[in-house]
C-alpha cells in the first residue's frame, strides 16, 4: 500500500533527520526549537539472531550505556575482592547472576527510549517508525515493519544512519556468532566465550566478561586498538593478560559450527594463522564478533540523488559545515568520513548544524582534540595526537614525551597491580612545550581525561601543567608532576611507594 503525506507549501517537512540516534536526535529537536516542521524516521533492521531495541540509537541502547553498565558490574566484583584487605568479612559465597544485571540494564534503556520519545513529542518533532530511503530529489520513501509505505519530501535533509557491526563472512558466522548488537539483552549467561577482534568493542567485551568472572579469550588478527596509541594498547592488553583474559594471536576464524543448542550451547571454532598455514580449533559457548563497524549507507537510496559515497567504508565525505556533495544533503555522526565515531561528537555536530541551518549561527563542530574514553578493564584516557602520530607530524627532533607509571592508593593496601597505571603527555617543542598528546591508564580514567581536555582546548603547554598545585592523594595528580623524559632513558617505574 502507498501513501503520500499531505503536503503543505512546496515541501511536507523543513527537514527530514534519517536516523533517531544520538546525533539525529539532536539536530531534530535544535531545528525544532526554531519553529521548523521536523520529521525523525528511525528503524532498527534486526540482528541475524532478530536483537532489535527501541529509538536512541547506538550508544543508549548497545553502545556506551549498557557497557559502561557491565564495566561497572565488573569492577565490583574487584572491589568486592579488595575490601577483604581494608577489613570487611564476608562469609557467603559470592557469584554473578547475569539474568539480574541483563534485567537491570534493559529496563533503564526502556526508560530512556520512551524518554526520548516523549521529548521529541514535547519539541513537536514528528517521529515515525519506519526506514527510509531517497526515491528521488527531496523525497524519500518510508517503511515501516508491516511493509506499508509512505512518501515524505523536505526542503533538507540529515542523514544519521550510524553503524552496525561487521561480520567475518566464515561459514556458520551469521547463524552462530552474537555482535556487542546481541551481547546486552541476551537472555542466558554467554559462558566460555571467544571474543573476535581487537577493537575497542573486542576488549571492552572481553574485559567485563572477564571481570563477571567467564572464562574469555580474545583472538586478534594483528594489533590492539588500531588508530589508538600503540603502547597504551599494548599496555592495556599486558593488563587483561595479567588478569586472566587469554589472547590468541594472529590468527582468523574461518569456519564456525554448532556442537550442541542450549542456552548457552556449544560452537567449534576452526581458526587459521595470519602469517602461516596453520590452523587451530577451540571450543566455546559462545563467539562473540567485534571486527569493526558498516556505516548504514548502502541500502538508503543515495544513488538516487547522487551523494558520494567512499565505496570501501560506505562513508561519507563532507564539507566543514557537513554538507555531502548534494547542497541540500548533510550527514553527521558515525558515517562521516574521517571523523571521530563518538556520541558527544554526533550530539555537537548535530546542535551546531541545527544553528547553522536554522539559527544564523557560523560556529562548526570542532573535531580536533577531542577526548575519549576506553573502558577496559584499565580504563584508557586519550585526548590529541598518538605518540606515532605527533613524530609522523612534527619530527622526532619537536616532540617531547614526559611519562610515569603511578600507583593508585587505593590498590596499595590490597598490594596489587603495582605499575601498572600509566600516565603520558606529548609536547610540540616547537610552540612553547604545548601540550598535543595526553594519555593516562588507570581508574577513572575518563573522568582525569575531561578535565585535562578543556585545558587542551585552552592550549595548555607543559610550564602550565608544571606550575598546577596537585590534588593529593589522586591519580590525576601524576599530570602535575611529570619530570622523566623518554629521550632521557631514565626508568619511569615507581621504585617503593
Amino acid at each position: 500500500m502507498n501513501e503520500v503525506a499531505g503536503s503543505q507549501g512546496p515541501y511536507d517537512y523543513d527537514l527530514i533527520v534519517v536516523g533517531g540516534g544520538s546525533g539525529g536526535l539532536a539536530a531534530s529537536k535544535e531545528a525544532a526549537s526554531y519553529g521548523k516542521k521536523v520529521l525523525v524516521l528511525d528503524y532498527v533492521t534486526p540482528t541475524p539472531l532478530g536483537t532489535a531495541w527501541g529509538l536512541g540509537g547506538t550508544c543508549v541502547n548497545v553502545g556506551c550505556i549498557p557497557k559502561k553498565l557491565m564495566h561497572q558490574a565488573a569492577l565490583l566484583h574487584q572491589g568486592l575482592e579488595d575490601a577483604r584487605k581494608f577489613g570487611w568479612t564476608f562469609d557467603e559465597q559470592v557469584r554473578h547472576e547475569w539474568a539480574t544485571l541483563r534485567e537491570a540494564i534493559q529496563n533503564y534503556i526502556g526508560s530512556l527510549n520512551w524518554g526520548y520519545r516523549v521529548s521529541l513529542r514535547e519539541n513537536a518533532v514528528t517521529y515515525v517508525n519506519a526506514y527510509g530511503e531517497f526515491v528521488e530529489p527531496h523525497k524519500i520513501k518510508a517503511t515501516n515493519k508491516k511493509g506499508k509505505e509512505t512518501f515524505y519530501t523536505a526542503e533538507t535533509f540529515i542523514l544519521a544512519t550510524g553503524e552496525r557491526p561487521r561480520y567475518l563472512g566464515a561459514a556458520g558466522d551469521k547463524e552462530y556468532c552474537i555482535t556487542s548488537d546481541d551481547l546486552f539483552s541476551l537472555p542466558h549467561c554467554p559462558g566460555k566465550t571467544l571474543v573476535v577482534g581487537a577493537s575497542y568493542v573486542a576488549l571492552e567485551c572481553a574485559g567485563f566478561l572477564a571481570g563477571l568472572g567467564l572464562d574469555v579469550t580474545v583472538m586478534v588478527r594483528s594489533i590492539l586498538l588500531r588508530g589508538f596509541d600503540q603502547q597504551m594498547a599494548n599496555l592495556i592488553g599486558d593488563y587483561m593478560e595479567s588478569h586472566g583474559v587469554k589472547f590468541i594471536r594472529q590468527f582468523v576464524p574461518f569456519k564456525i559450527e554448532q556442537l550442541e543448542a542450549g542456552t548457552p550451547g556449544r560452537l567449534k571454532v576452526t581458526a587459521r594463522s595470519t602469517v602461516g598455514s596453520e590452523t587451530i580449533e577451540g571450543e566455546y559457548n559462545t563467539v562473540l564478533l567485534a571486527v569493526g563497524r558498516d556505516a548504514c549507507t548502502k541500502n538508503i537510496g543515495l544513488d538516487k540523488v547522487g551523494v558520494k559515497v567512499k565505496e570501501k567504508s560506505g562513508r561519507i565525505p563532507v564539507n566543514d559545515v557537513e554538507q555531502t556533495n548534494v547542497p541540500y544533503i548533510y550527514a553527521i555522526g558515525d558515517i562521516l568520513d574521517g571523523k571521530l565515531q563518538l556520541t558527544p561528537v554526533a550530539i555537537q555536530a548535530g546542535r551546531l548544524l541545527a544553528k547553522r541551518l536554522y539559527g544564523g549561527s557560523t560556529v562548526k563542530c570542532d573535531y580536533v582534540n577531542v577526548p575519549t574514553t576506553v573502558f577496559t578493564p584499565l580504563e584508557y584516557g586519550a585526548c590529541g595526537f598518538s605518540e606515532e602520530a605527533a613524530l609522523e607530524k612534527y619530527g622526532e627532533e619537536n616532540v617531547e614525551v614526559y611519562h610515569s607509571y603511578f600507583w593508585p592508593l587505593e590498590w596499595t593496601v590490597p598490594s596489587r597491580d603495582n605499575n601498572k597505571c600509566y600516565a603520558k603527555i606529548i609536547c610540540n617543542k616547537q610552540d612553547h612545550a604545548r601540550v598535543i598528546g595526553f594519555h593516562v591508564l588507570g581508574p577513572n580514567a575518563g573522568e582525569i581525561t575531561q578535565g585535562f581536555g578543556a585545558a587542551m582546548k585552552c592550549g595548555m603547554t607543559k610550564e602550565q601543567l608544571d606550575s598546577t598545585i596537585g590534588i593529593h592523594p589522586v591519580c590525576a595528580e601524576i599530570f602535575t608532576t611529570l619530570s622523566i623524559t623518554k629521550q632521557s632513558g631514565a626508568n619511569a617505574q615507581l621504585s617503593g611507594c
